[in-house]
């Protein structure tokens, strides 16, 4: 199920361009842990290993998801969602002598590596601007460098509280700093001139920031009231892939963050892309694991073995979980082959540089697939026939396509398009009219993908169906101020179709499976069946 809040220019460019649904962007992968440096819990978008170097530090040895992030651009990822989690890290703070008193700020951003530096002047103010300053902060590279990262400029702001400009609610605004403690009576003095004759100089920031400890499950969970950890990606834009590296590099995820996340991947319609556990030290330990291992969601996906890599930092060949190698071979994948065919070519295979820790033979890689678990492998062998990639549903996932994991992507895909593109009806009337335009869009949208072979069938009704009428908009819908659209498709088998229900409201849009008979596609009985169905928590898959 995916939930979103839409916003008001959202909705207004939408609505200028219902003409067309838009497949979403695949192979875009979220990242949620530990970094040298950067915002916390604040979603942000990289599209290299460069860039996510310059905000969040690069390479840092207690820092898995920084080789992950690495790992996924080198292994042809794109684009990727990083949310920063810390546990007890402390920003540090920049002390400003203000008349025999001090005034101190403090960074947004905590760690050891956050450099900041203020500069005071009061250029372009009268002497009746007693209370009132210039503030300069900058973030640097590192202490004592001159190459200047961010900056922020705040004129002719004010000691007293309640005056235009006060210097508290100013800092509210800044992305580098805010007012840590008491403020002091004066103004802080004019910053001193620095060296060589340059007339403004600086005050660096105190080395008190702190990096942490290592993060605990607690920690990449975190809340949902604050939106920290997993609970900050409700601010990230689409993501289709999660990754959750180790907690440390002896440190597995634990079970309650792989329950939390595969629920999060539900209602984003994205998939969690899970490591094999460290233990897990050859294919024979990992298919004997397997037997009672409890983890199983049809929105997961693993790819064992783990990975050998040459660590830049300890200077050898060390071993790394697999999800950032893995989330970069789908995305790589996307770019040659519809997202809806099981690769079988040189895309399903890492990249030199990347090699399986462990060898896996044919016979072992085809009781893994059995398993839900997909092996990676550096090259492909010559006359090999690989099993199908899978899902971690299970044997005894609900919907049976969803164990595989072309299936599972292409119901996410055509859904989380389907709710996105139609967005649009919520600036229009929820009546006849608007239900046949959305209807009708939304079967282009699907008449363009049966006709690119994405769906079983060969005639509309054998692959796909639209209704969005009264039979799912009823009056009472419709008084609640919902806009229903019911769609269905077949991914494996002609006739048989995974079934979806779209839902708009006041600003909240949601798309969900259901399941209904489609013999009884008439009258009130659609409505009846997709309300029983949600009721008994027809939520197709298993519990993730």
């Amino acid at each position: 199920m995916a939930n979103s809040r839409v916003s008001g220019a959202q909705l207004a460019q939408q609505s200028r361009d219902y003409q067309a649904i838009d497949g979403v962007a695949t192979g875009v992968a979220a990242f949620v842990g530990r970094t040298l440096k950067g915002p916390v819990a604040q979603p942000l978008t990289v599209r290299s290993f460069s860039e996510f170097q310059q905000h969040f530090g690069g390479l840092w040895q207690p820092a898995t998801l920084s080789y992950a992030v690495e790992q996924f651009f080198e292994n042809g990822g794109r684009e990727a969602r990083i949310v920063r989690v810390v546990n007890g890290a402390r920003p540090p703070t920049l002390s400003l002598p203000a008349a025999g008193e001090i005034l101190t700020l403090i960074a947004v951003n905590p760690g050891s590596r956050e450099y900041l530096r203020a500069s005071v002047d009061y250029d372009g103010l009268s002497a009746a601007d007693a209370d009132r300053f210039n503030l300069v902060v900058q973030r640097v590279r590192t202490a004592g460098s001159e190459l200047v990262e961010d900056q922020e400029i705040y004129r002719r702001v004010s000691m007293t509280a309640g005056a235009k400009g006060f210097l508290t609610q100013a800092l509210l605004e800044s992305a580098l700093v805010r007012v840590h403690g008491t403020l002091p009576a004066q103004r802080p003095d004019r910053s001193a001139g620095g060296p060589g004759g340059v007339a403004a100089g600086y005050t660096l920031s105190n080395p008190d920031g702190d990096d942490g400890a290592p993060l605990t499950d607690y920690d990449v969970i975190g809340s949902h009231a604050r939106g920290t950890g997993l609970f900050a990606l409700a601010a990230a834009e689409r993501f289709n892939l999660l990754c959750i590296p180790p907690l440390a590099r002896e440190q597995d995820v634990g079970m309650s963050t792989l329950y939390v996340a595969a629920r999060l991947c539900r209602e984003r319609c994205a998939l969690l892309v899970v490591d094999p556990p460290a233990s897990w030290s050859s294919a024979a330990v990992a298919l004997a694991a397997l037997r009672s291992w409890p983890f199983r969601s049809d929105c997961a996906v693993m790819y064992y073995p783990r990975v050998q890599a040459f660590d830049r930092l300890r200077g050898r060949v060390e071993t790394f979980a697999s999800c950032g190698a893995a989330a970069g071979m789908i995305a790589r994948s996307d770019e040659s082959w519809p997202i809806w065919t099981a690769v079988e070519a040189e895309e399903a295979s890492l990249r030199p540089g990347l090699r399986p820790a462990v060898t896996v033979s044919d016979a072992e890689r085809a009781r893994l697939a059995q398993q839900g678990v997909n092996t990676l492998q550096a090259v492909r062998s010559a006359g090999r026939t690989n099993p199908g990639p899978r899902t971690l549903a299970g044997d005894g996932s609900s919907a049976s396509d969803w164990r595989y994991l072309c299936a599972r992507r292409l119901g996410l895909y055509v859904a989380a398009s389907i709710e996105q593109g139609t967005r649009w009806v919520l600036l229009e009337h929820n009546g006849p009219a608007t239900w046949a335009r959305a209807r009708a869009r939304v079967s282009e949208f699907l008449d363009s993908l049966a006709a690119q072979g994405a769906f079983a069938g060969v005639t509309p009704r054998d692959s796909h169906f639209v209704i969005c009428d009264e039979r799912v908009n009823g009056a009472q819908s419709v008084a609640e101020g919902k806009f229903n659209l019911l769609f269905g498709f077949a991914t494996t088998r002609p006739g048989e179709f995974d079934t979806w229900l779209v839902t708009h409201r006041a600003g909240v849009s949601r798309v969900r499976p259901v399941s209904v008979n489609r013999q009884a596609t008439a009258g009130q009985r659609v409505e009846w069946e997709i309300q029983t169905s949600i009721l008994r928590g027809g939520v197709v898959g298993s519990p993730g």
